[in-house]
């Protein structure tokens, strides 16, 4: 079969033009800055997370990867942006308790479904919960805290009403019967002058809050919500182990694409998540601010949507037992 002139220079015409228009459709991922969304203030542990995790990645996906704080509405803005991005790997969030499985229980009309409209990635950070005491307090024991607290007036801060740390209040007295009486604040950094000062007791807080003062000795660390003990204040027992059955807590960070990215780039951002966690530098960083390492299997897309589960379930119940309704 004989080809014509004419055919044969049109369809060399056209090739150029076939060849250009499908190049963005095959360009390796990432070709660009990926854009990491934290939906919290410059500063913060999210911030801290997302600030790590991101200078971790960028080597092994070839690219920056930017980090934006987008504030606002207890991380429900941040998470927002993301959940109605384009699923192309190329804006991710920081995901953290607030906008992923405390905000369902306390926000009405959230306008993003935590559990649909997210992949996991990965989680990144934990840092327990703790109980931190007033020096005045004489308590040193959880039990002695429970019998102190049927006795006197206890007062316990927290970093706000509907927060992590409120929830995990709830659990603890649900848990031990203690009568305890919840002070909420504006954010973590919030309460500190008041518990250095003895204006309330303590805090139920992330050990990173007050970890400088107690290794001061101005503030006195209690009991940890980790699963094991934390390396930097090792003499500190974990609730576990104070006889608080099963009860582990925590403010954790990961993270999240967009739901429907493609699993190849999903794959490929777990796997530099998980790199960028193994580095001892990134791990030292962590430890210094008294998070715990994460483990393994959490680190990974699978793993921390079963995280992501089971916290949603837990802030179901704190929910309730703290009273706390959809507003």
């Amino acid at each position: 079969m004989s080809i014509s002139r004419r055919s044969l220079l049109t369809a060399l015409s056209a090739a150029p033009l076939v060849s250009l228009l499908s190049r963005p459709a095959f360009a390796a991922y990432p070709d660009r800055p990926i854009r990491l969304i934290c939906p919290f203030a410059a500063g913060g542990n999210a911030d801290l997370v997302a600030r790590i995790v991101g200078e971790g990645m960028s080597p092994s996906l070839g690219q920056a990867i930017v980090i934006e704080n987008r504030t606002g509405a207890g991380g429900g803005l941040g998470a927002a942006a993301v959940a109605t991005s384009a699923p192309d790997g190329y804006t991710l969030l920081t995901g953290s308790n607030g906008p992923l499985t405390v905000n369902p229980f306390v926000q009405a009309k959230l306008p993003y479904d935590p559990l649909k409209d997210f992949v996991p990635i990965g989680l990144a950070n934990l840092a327990p919960h703790s109980i931190v005491l007033n020096n005045s307090v004489p308590a040193k024991t959880v039990q002695e805290l429970v019998e102190l607290s049927k006795k006197q007036q206890i007062t316990l801060a927290t970093s706000g009403v509907g927060s992590a740390s409120h929830m995990t209040l709830a659990r603890f007295i649900a848990a031990t019967g203690a009568n305890i009486t919840h002070v909420p604040y504006r954010g973590g950094g919030a309460l500190v002058g008041d518990v250095l000062a003895g204006t309330v007791s303590g805090a139920m807080t992330e050990v990173s809050t007050l970890l400088e003062h107690h290794g001061q000795g101005k503030v006195r660390v209690l009991v940890v919500a980790s699963s094991k003990r934390i390396p930097k204040i090792a003499d500190v027992p974990t609730m576990i182990e104070s006889g608080v059955k099963d009860f582990t807590a925590a403010s954790y960070v990961g993270v999240l694409a967009p739901s429907k990215t493609p699993a190849d780039i999903v794959t490929q951002l777990e796997k530099a998540l998980i790199k960028a966690l193994a580095d001892k530098s990134a791990q030292d960083k962590f430890l210094a601010s008294g998070a715990e390492l994460v483990p393994e299997n959490l680190q990974t897309s699978k793993g921390f949507a079963a995280y992501i589960q089971a916290e949603y379930e837990h802030s179901r119940e704190a929910a309730k037992l703290a009273g706390l309704k959809p507003e």
